[in-house]
């Protein structure tokens, strides 16, 4: 008689966390890429070059840096609130496109 093997079946459970995981990476890259192409906006490379120059001897550098973190803070608040009602099930998954389109947009100085 057949046995099937247990360890190769996929239940209803672990597709749940599978394609939650799924969704959620996408979420993230295009929220980093949302970031990045931010910071490209001032000639920065990215995000992380951007927020360097906290502290920066010029002032408009400094500028940028207080203005790009501030909003950053606030872009991953929403992407968080988003997710977690998501996940709640008190909204359906926005697309990509609709989730980065939510991010309100930055003040440069």
């Amino acid at each position: 008689m057949w046995k099937p093997d247990l360890s190769k079946i996929v239940t209803a459970e672990q597709k749940a966390i599978e394609s939650r995981a799924t969704l959620l990476s996408a979420y993230k890259a295009a929220f980093d890429d949302h970031l990045d192409a931010v910071a490209r906006e001032r000639q920065y490379d990215s995000r992380l070059t951007i927020v360097s120059y906290l502290g920066s001897t010029n002032p408009q550098w400094n500028a940028e840096a207080e203005a790009f973190i501030s909003w950053r803070d606030a872009a991953l608040a929403y992407m968080f609130t988003q997710l977690a009602a998501v996940e709640a099930g008190e909204i359906d998954p926005p697309s990509i496109e609709v989730f980065v389109a939510g991010i309100a947009p930055i003040e440069w100085p």
